[in-house]
């Protein structure tokens, strides 16, 4: 269902010589914070299209999305190069079931994300459903170096909205830094680091955990997870973990 819009780039952001975002006005369909949308071009007379998930809260415009130039990939690069004026086209139809909507009830959200899987977090977080639904949100990113932090502005934002209800922990894998990790994700899991960052437990009784990003970091933190009590949720086996794999 759905058609594809032609619609116009308002601005072209570049965070570093590979990370860019693109936000552009297109007249979509109401969505939901976490949900992601198609956008192609036509290269050599053929459409080319890649899912990307949304960045904005679903009532804020102009519609933006986060992404990782592939130096050879067939879309990414071209995308990079638009400028403000230009036209890309987008899919009317958005999905995908990594949702506040579709979790079950729990005291504490716990969100760890890779790269550009930051995105569709930031529009949950951009919207009140976390934050009626938890008392505390912890939001960990892992990247390979600091200049890959984008949206500095708007984590700064919400920590100052929310205080000390929300803890955002960097980890930088590939560099030292003054604030960050420096570790993986699941290792930093496991030994208990980001816990003790944050001062509060990872528990089954009151947590819950949404992961999005690489595969690898997402089945290594399921088994960190799993060996202590916590299962993948399903709307027909309600459990503590929600997946969203970006490849």
């Amino acid at each position: 269902m759905g058609e594809w819009l032609e619609v116009t780039v308002a601005e072209t952001i570049r965070w570093n010589d590979g990370l860019y975002s693109l936000r552009f006005h297109a007249p979509l369909p109401a969505f939901k914070a976490g949900q992601f949308v198609r956008v192609g071009l036509d290269v050599d007379g053929e459409r080319i299209a890649r899912p990307y998930s949304l960045v904005n809260a679903p009532d804020e415009t102009p519609h933006e999305i986060y992404f990782n130039v592939v130096p050879e990939g067939p879309l990414s690069p071209r995308l990079a190069k638009l400028e403000a004026g230009d036209t890309v086209f987008v899919h009317s139809s958005t999905t995908g079931t990594m949702t506040m909507e579709r979790t079950p009830d729990h005291r504490h959200l716990w969100l760890f994300a890779t790269g550009t899987a930051l995105g569709p977090f930031l529009s949950m977080l951009k919207t009140d459903a976390p934050w009626e639904r938890a008392e505390r949100v912890v939001l960990c990113l892992s990247i390979r170096h600091a200049a890959d932090l984008a949206y500095g502005e708007t984590i700064r934002r919400l920590e100052a909205r929310h205080g000390d209800r929300f803890d955002f922990v960097p980890l930088i894998t590939r560099e030292a830094h003054p604030v960050a990790l420096r570790e993986r994700i699941p290792a930093a899991l496991a030994s208990g680091q980001i816990e003790r960052r944050v001062g509060l437990r990872l528990d089954p009784e009151d947590a819950h955990v949404m992961l999005c990003g690489n595969s690898d970091m997402i089945e290594e933190v399921q088994q960190v997870l799993e060996q202590r009590g916590l299962r993948r949720h399903r709307r027909r086996e309600p459990g503590h973990i929600t997946v969203e794999k970006y490849h």
